[in-house]
This record gives C-alpha cells, sequence and structure tokens, in this order.
C-alpha cells in the first residue's frame, strides 16, 4: 500500500472539485478530510470527488468516503464521484454508495 495520497482543491462551474491522487486509505483521512473542509467553505454548488489519478480504496477509504457523504448530507450538498474505473464504480454500487453519490 502506498501511502502518499494528495488532493487539490480547484473550483469548476461552481462546484469544488477535489483532485486526488494516490491511494485513498487511512493515510489519506487528514488530506481528505482538510480538503473537503476547505470545499465546503466555499459553499459550492457540489463537492466533486475526481477519482482519476485513484489507484487504489481499501476499505477505510470507501469508510472515508462514507463520512464525506455524511458531511455534505447534512451541508444539503451533493456529493459527485467523477472518473471512477469500472471496478470501483461496482464497489460503489455493491456498497449503495451509488444511490447518495452521483456517479458520472
Amino acid at each position: 500500500m502506498n501511502e502518499t495520497f494528495t488532493v487539490t482543491l480547484r473550483r469548476e462551474n461552481g462546484n469544488a472539485v477535489l483532485d486526488m491522487t494516490g491511494d485513498i486509505n487511512g493515510f489519506a483521512e487528514a488530506a481528505l478530510n482538510n480538503a473537503y473542509a476547505q470545499a465546503e467553505n466555499e459553499q459550492p454548488e457540489a463537492v466533486v470527488l475526481n477519482f482519476a489519478k485513484v489507484d487504489y480504496i481499501n476499505s477505510t477509504g470507501i469508510a472515508l468516503i462514507v463520512g464525506l457523504l455524511a458531511n455534505a448530507r447534512v451541508a444539503h450538498r451533493p456529493l459527485v464521484a467523477a472518473n471512477l474505473t469500472e471496478h470501483y464504480r461496482e464497489i460503489f454500487t455493491i456498497t449503495r454508495l451509488s444511490d447518495f453519490i452521483t456517479i458520472r
């Protein structure tokens, strides 16, 4: 497992986009939560999680995403998952995350 995870925040069409790179696991928690909090401070229409450069998501990573979903629901803000691989689209379907997160 890779301990290197980075996330950068950018704005796109009124949305906050979190461009994530690396593995989403326990090592990603602080960076992911900090970036999400920063995104929320900007009051975006939606928060987009860009998985284009994510190599791996373990069960802890799924739990982190569920935590972000809980925060988004409290804020009444849509959470979007972009650029998931087919494998992770299936994982999001099996875990029913796709019932609550828009996948594009």
